[in-house]
């Protein structure tokens, strides 16, 4: 996997002063490697992320929220599919954010994140989130009508407020044993119009082609404002964003999936251990020697035969 140091360059715990012209959506921190190498690099990402998932669902006290924000094209579709390619899916939860119903419209903006977010031992991912409402909802005010808000309330600073709701909202998931990770999939205007045309000429991908994602991107600048500002906002120490180029696919789920293991190690999640009443009954001679007959044959299976065996002779 990836040196920890490159994962903590594309960190943001503390947004006063950033600007995303800071962060290079080509940039691979000097990596050049063949495509196959990539592949095998995060197939060991992936294979120690089902590890720890496998002891957090086990343990059954903390949770992972991971947001995915980026322009269309971005890649965030792919990251959760490479990525999260070797989770066990019992433990995990995908959540497309599109446009809100007239019922999420009735709530305020952070109700429809919080009705559907992770339970303990499990991982979410919202593919988008409650980000939009400082990002498309403040690009293109109409939908801010849509909101019925009381227009008293709708002043120059609602969307500092909202910052500050959304810094308030995180801070209580982190204290309640809920970690943010949030990624901004950084991409440039370049590769995303490429994306787009790829997605007309290419069969297996027209189904995603949106007209209205065109339209989307005639207003990059007014995103760049919006995005700068979010993540000036609302990178904190308990949910800071990693900001990740996403010019190069490969590059991007690297980061990605080495962020999420190293936030899953610094929980360090442990398997439970037994109480001395299941000891006991795992130590039942009794149960030993019923166990000892179901054990299939094959090499494979002595050292199992023989501990059963020992206890059901004690």
């Amino acid at each position: 996997m990836l040196p920890s140091d490159i994962i903590k360059r594309y960190r943001v715990s503390d947004g006063r002063g950033f600007t995303l012209a800071e962060i290079d959506p080509t940039d691979r921190c000097g990596l050049d490697i063949e495509k196959a190498e990539a592949k095998t690099l995060l197939a060991e990402g992936a294979k120690r992320l089902a590890s720890l998932q496998e002891r957090l669902y086990a343990e059954h006290r903390w949770a992972i929220l991971i947001i995915l924000q980026a322009l269309d094209a971005a890649g965030k579709d792919s990251v959760i599919k490479h990525v999260m390619s070797g989770v066990n899916p019992q433990g995990c939860d995908v959540h497309p954010f599109k446009a809100p119903s007239q019922i999420e419209l009735d709530h305020d903006f952070l109700w429809r994140a919080a009705v559907v977010l992770p339970r303990r031992g499990h991982i979410g991912i919202f593919n988008r989130s409650y980000y939009e409402e400082v990002l498309v909802v403040r690009v293109h005010k109409e939908l801010l009508e849509r909101q019925s808000l009381p227009l008293k309330l709708v002043t120059n600073t609602i969307w500092q407020q909202r910052f500050e709701d959304i810094n308030a909202f995180e801070l209580h998931l982190a204290r309640n044993g809920i970690v943010p990770i949030k990624f901004f999939l950084h991409v440039s205007k370049q590769e995303q119009q490429k994306r787009l045309l790829e997605r007309i000429d290419d069969p297996a991908k027209q189904w995603k082609f949106n007209a209205a994602d065109v339209g989307e991107s005639k207003l990059w600048d007014q995103y760049m404002q919006a995005y700068d500002d979010m993540i000036r906002g609302t990178a904190t120490e308990d949910a800071p964003w990693y900001v990740v180029p996403a010019d190069h696919k490969w590059f991007t789920r690297l980061v990605v999936a080495e962020a999420i293991v190293e936030q899953l190690e610094k929980i360090d999640p442990k398997f439970p251990t037994l109480d001395a009443a299941a000891l006991r009954d795992l130590e039942d001679a009794d149960c030993n020697a019923i166990l000892v007959e179901q054990v299939p044959g094959g090499p494979e299976w002595d050292a199992v035969r023989d501990r059963l065996s020992r206890a059901a002779g004690s």
